[in-house]
């Protein structure tokens, strides 16, 4: 009875066990597909219970639906699936998939999920850890990395961007060299370590200015890991970084709040995040507003100038717009800006049919030259018309070579035969 009694005093309440994490369930060696035949150790780690039993408290293991015998904090197994394990009082852990391959090469990569700033790394294994020869990685079908015999592919700091589905090729000697082999594709997600931060207005203080708060959080399996902060003034660093996640703005400078903004960072600099400029409540972003504050480091804003945040555009998008220049010898109206002039655009070009003859030039500058003799020759007539009003003048026009009566006038005169 004395015991009964010791066990419900120490036995934790409702409350107190679905406050528990899930367990975490890691596998070793570190890939989550092997070769058939292989064994590999799952191993589930988590808060336990302080519940005082008189046998060890057990763990249970799952095999997608089906509960497996085993109640040890680690298991051997070599059957592919998704294996989940539960302490008690907590509750079910994430699955891990293990995948059991047939094939001549493999693509392993890690079991746990690979966050931003964290190594990633990719190993390319051959049957039974045959060597392998003019190995190439690749992500979503190109090529990323060659290594002439088996060797794996690192990236120190992962970003988002190297998320993709894998895949290597490769050569083996069995016994002679193979033909170009591929492994299957796999999927590789590298997770967010903490969303893009935000600066915000935290109130204001009783001794005056304007507290201002750096807004983002880790992802809940990267708390052990805090973030520092870092404030900056356009360009200018006002603080630098830091555990506290906020900064108060001085009075003086309280109505340049807009030119403020943000960093986070973890404490190695692996991972650094920009926030936008500050938005006052009540005002909605530009037009132009920048989605990221510059780097700290790029050309520093001239003293008195505004973020880019509340300066005007410099020019449309569409590119700069027609102005209308007057001209001074134009009587016409003017043309609006934009349009074109019907009267101004330039002539086409007539089309010649297709094997018309060309234009004579010799003819067209005969008649040019006697146009413009036939027009010199009628200004002399006007001006002599005006010297003598009483008297009209003739031109004399050149005499042409034919027959004509002696005499006529109009008609020039032959010249005599020769005896």
């Amino acid at each position: 009875m004395w015991v009964l009694t010791t066990l419900l005093l120490l036995a934790p309440s409702s409350g107190q066990a679905a406050a528990l994490e899930k367990p975490t369930l890691s596998l070793h060696p570190p890939w989550t597909t092997v070769f058939k035949g292989e064994r590999v150790t799952l191993r589930c780690d988590g808060d336990r219970p302080l519940v005082l039993e008189l046998r060890p408290v057990s763990t249970l293991w799952y095999l997608g639906h089906l509960l497996l015998p085993s109640h040890g904090a680690s298991i051997e197994v070599q059957a592919p699936g998704a294996y989940r394990c539960q302490t008690r009082g907590a509750p079910v852990s994430d699955p891990v998939h293990l995948s059991v391959s047939t094939d001549w090469l493999i693509l392993q990569v890690p079991f746990a999920a690979v966050f931003e700033g964290e190594p990633l790394v990719l190993r390319c294994r051959g049957w039974y850890d045959k060597a392998v020869y003019k190995l190439h990685y690749y992500r979503d079908g190109r090529a990323v990395r060659f290594f002439a015999s088996s060797a794996n592919y690192t990236v120190p700091q992962a970003r988002a961007g190297d998320s993709g589905r894998y895949q290597c090729s490769g050569t083996m000697r069995i016994p002679v060299e193979s033909a170009p082999m591929f492994s299957a594709k796999v999927a590789v997600t590298v997770q967010e370590l903490f969303p893009t931060p935000v600066l915000q207005v935290a109130g204001r203080p009783e001794g005056g200015g304007v507290v201002l708060r750096c807004d983002t959080r880790l992802h809940p399996r990267k708390r052990a890991a805090p973030l520092q902060f870092a404030f900056y003034k356009y360009s200018r660093a006002v603080r630098r970084f830091g555990p506290a996640a906020e900064y108060t703005v001085p009075e003086p400078e309280v109505e340049e709040l807009e030119s403020h903004w943000c960093e986070a960072a973890t404490a190695s600099r692996s991972v650094r995040k920009r926030s936008a400029w500050l938005q006052l409540p009540g005002r909605g972003p530009a037009p132009d507003a920048p989605t990221a504050a510059p780097h700290p480091q790029a050309a520093a804003w001239a003293p008195g100038n505004k973020p880019p945040s509340s300066r005007k555009p410099l020019g449309s998008a569409s590119g700069p717009e027609a102005t209308s220049i007057p001209d001074a010898t134009s009587a016409g109206p003017q043309v609006p800006a934009g349009r074109a002039a019907p009267a101004c655009a330039p002539l086409e070009p007539l089309e010649q049919p297709a094997g018309a003859p060309g234009p004579d030039v010799d003819q067209l500058l005969r008649e040019m030259r006697l146009l413009r003799g036939l027009l010199s020759r009628a200004v002399l007539e006007l001006q002599g018309a005006q010297a003598s009003p009483g008297r009209r003048a003739m031109p004399e026009l050149p005499a042409p070579r034919s027959a004509g009566t002696p005499g006529t006038p109009g008609t020039p005169e032959t010249s005599p035969a020769r005896s």
